[in-house]
């Protein structure tokens, strides 16, 4: 590895760094922070079993850093099966 390959990674890790420092975070960075995949965070999301914000002016999902750390250190259930089992729920109970 070269030098200018080297110093492209230390920035692209400071990048990294730099963005967990927000206090608001959108779905791409929420994904970066907790490792959770777009796929599933947008699960969440729709099930309303992650903390959002609120603002119905917003198409774009917004989460405040601080909320989502004390949610996840709640040890919220995140197995794909428990959220499969949440969304069919969803989905019966609009059907009614």
């Amino acid at each position: 590895m070269n030098e200018q390959e080297q110093v492209v990674g230390l920035l692209e890790d400071i990048k990294v760094l730099l963005s967990h420092t927000k206090k608001v975070m959108n779905v791409e960075d929420l994904a970066q922070y907790t490792g959770l995949s777009k796929s599933k965070i947008y699960k969440l999301t729709h099930l309303k079993l992650i903390p959002m914000g609120n603002n119905p002016n917003i198409r774009q999902k917004f989460f405040d850093k601080e909320k989502i750390d004390a949610w996840l250190l709640g040890e919220p259930d995140l197995s794909d099966a428990f959220l499969e089992d949440q969304f069919n729920r969803n989905l019966i109970k609009n059907r009614k």
